[in-house]
């Protein structure tokens, strides 16, 4: 199902688009671009996106022993307090293209875990064992670009899934994850095969953004923000400037946009929330807090019809603000992620080891940088999810990195951060620990109540993973 309608509103509430990193962010962001392609090119004629032929399907538990999970050689990952419970290659969830991106998750009301696994050419759809962390694979869905590229998103709202992709004309997809059970029905476990669906009848195609480079999920509030892009309404010569471009989804079949919101210009990624933090005066409004390049920017997104924006916070070791996360419930402090200081080889993260920046946010109108947590391995920070004090990260060829930050409120500087957990899917750069560049994870999803995680490698699959370790040292406040 094709939905196309007039954009309502465009540029809301400000006459000028502000500069932010302007041309300099478009140079950035293509020579991130730019970077990746050149090291997947490279890794490729390297034949390390060999699909099943290397990466061979693995279902039984793998303890992390000795420092080490997995099989022998390719196969066998540097680990501490992480087990591997389940693994299939690209090739083994469809991709002719045999290249990894996002992942996300699904629970179905009577408990079954799903995994939407993003890749080049589309997602495959897996269901994860809860008793095992096994994996199965369930299907698929096609790209709705005649572009391949390797920028691809998703999120979750109820029964919903919402993929974007920074590719021409592909818009957002919106897909019934319910069809997954007629897939697999609780009745037939074992006999059942997996479903290409249909990008013509089995999604709604939300086509007015064209390309996202992000998909921004607010379940609350039933909104859906598509960031960034390189093509349509929302690229970054647009009027709406690759900012905010909402998505009203509180009916997934005829999803309607409210406008877009270009006064900070383009957005990377965010996370939007129902305020109830220290800054009394927005409390109860929804906030987004955005990655804008150059800066951490928050947004008053409650009303649609006149957004506004906060502040602006530059902060020292900038070179491009990716992503972050909300510490805890508080809502006081979070963590940023930048994808070039630890390549442009800027302060603090010059000497390569991965750099996660504290930000206070008690104070919506005045956010303060109060310090960053250096991991102990070499490698470019990604994605980051926290969950029970415990920040997930996805850091390209260091792998899931897991770090205890519940003690931020009583050292906002990150002098108590730990690191308490990891597993490392990219083998190659073991010898050197780690190397500055865009190869190995590309995200996780830690959230299911199981307690499996999966980890998206971009060169070989997807892995079903379990902590092991330790609980947050403190609780929160």
């Amino acid at each position: 199902m094709k939905f196309t309608s007039a954009l309502t509103a465009v540029a809301l509430g400000a006459s000028t688009v502000s500069a932010g990193l302007g041309g300099n962010g478009a140079s950035k962001m293509e020579e991130i671009m730019e970077l990746k392609t050149r090291d997947w090119a490279e890794a490729r004629a390297k034949g390390l996106f060999a699909g099943s032929k290397l990466y061979k399907k693995l279902s039984a538990h793998q303890p992390c022993r000795n420092g080490k999970s997995g099989r022998k050689g390719q196969e066998s990952y540097a680990c501490k307090n992480v087990d591997m419970h389940g693994f299939l290659s690209h090739e083994d969830l469809g991709s002719d293209n045999k290249t990894g991106n996002d992942v996300w998750g699904w629970t179905s009301p009577s408990g079954r875990e799903f995994g939407i696994v993003g890749q080049w050419d589309g997602v495959a759809f897996v269901e994860v064992n809860t008793l095992t962390g096994s994996l199965d694979y369930i299907g698929r869905l096609a790209t709705s670009s005649p572009q391949i590229v390797a920028w691809r998103d998703i999120k979750v709202i109820g029964h919903y899934a919402y993929i974007g992709a920074d590719a021409l004309d592909h818009g957002v997809q919106i897909f019934d994850l319910n069809k997954l059970l007629e897939v697999k029905p609780w009745w037939n476990p074992l006999f059942y095969k997996p479903k290409v669906f249909s990008v013509e009848t089995d999604m709604v195609h939300f086509d007015q953004v064209g390309a996202t480079h992000n998909i921004v999920a607010h379940p609350e509030t039933n909104m859906i923000y598509a960031v960034g892009g390189r093509s349509g309404a929302n690229n970054r010569t647009s009027p709406c400037a690759g900012g905010l471009f909402m998505i009203d989804v509180s009916n997934p079949l005829k999803p309607v946009s409210p406008g877009c919101i270009p006064q900070d210009g383009y957005v990377h990624d965010a996370q939007c929330v129902i305020y109830k933090g220290p800054t009394v005066k927005y409390r109860h409004r929804e906030i987004c807090f955005a990655y804008n390049e150059d800066t951490l920017t928050v947004v008053d997104v409650t009303n649609k019809k006149s957004p506004t924006i906060v502040s602006r916070t530059p902060y020292v070791g900038n070179a491009y603000s990716h992503q972050g996360w909300l510490v805890d419930e508080t809502q006081r402090y979070l963590l940023l992620d930048d994808e070039l200081d630890e390549r442009d080889k800027v302060f603090p993260a010059a000497d390569g080891r991965t750099t996660t920046y504290i930000f206070d946010v008690s104070d919506l109108e005045n956010p303060v940088n109060t310090g960053y947590y250096k991991s102990p391995a070499k490698s470019i920070d990604h994605n980051q999810y926290v969950v029970k004090g415990l920040t997930y990260q996805s850091n390209y060829g260091s792998g899931l990195r897991i770090v205890d930050v519940s003690g931020v409120h009583r050292d906002p500087t990150g002098g108590n951060f730990e690191e308490t957990g990891f597993f490392d899917c990219y083998p190659e750069d073991d010898a050197e620990n780690g190397v500055v560049a865009f190869l190995g994870t590309w995200s996780n999803y830690p959230y299911f109540k199981s307690g499996y995680i999966l980890l998206n490698s971009i060169e070989r699959g997807i892995f079903s993973l379990k902590y092991t370790g330790r609980k947050a040292k403190y609780a929160s406040p």
